[in-house]
C-alpha cells in the first residue's frame, strides 16, 4: 500500500502536540468535527485507537460515526495510528 506525504511525515516523528488534521485521512472538515467533539489533538485519538484495541474494524465504525469519514479516509487514519504504535510503542 502506497502512503501519503502527510502519513509518511506523520509516523517519521512522536506525536506530541500535533493537531487531529495532522492525522493521514483527517482533512479540515473532518478535523473540525473531530475538535467539536472534543478529539482535538492526535494523541486524543490515539487514545481512542488504543481504546478500541487497535481492531481496525471498530476503529474505522467509530471514525464514521464521530466524524462521517468515508472508507478511504478512516482507512488511511487508522493505517498511519497502526504504524505509527508500531514504531513507537
Amino acid at each position: 500500500m502506497t502512503t501519503s506525504q502527510k502519513h509518511r511525515d506523520f509516523v517519521a516523528e512522536p506525536m506530541g502536540e500535533k493537531p487531529v488534521g495532522s492525522l493521514a485521512g483527517i482533512g479540515e472538515v473532518l478535523g473540525k468535527k473531530l475538535e467539536e467533539r472534543g478529539f482535538d489533538k492526535a494523541y486524543v485519538v490515539l487514545g481512542q485507537f488504543l481504546v478500541l484495541k487497535k481492531d481496525e474494524d471498530f476503529f474505522r465504525e467509530w471514525l464514521k460515526d464521530t466524524c462521517g469519514a468515508n472508507a478511504k479516509q478512516s482507512r488511511d487514519c487508522f493505517g498511519c495510528l497502526r504504524e505509527w504504535c508500531d514504531a513507537f510503542l
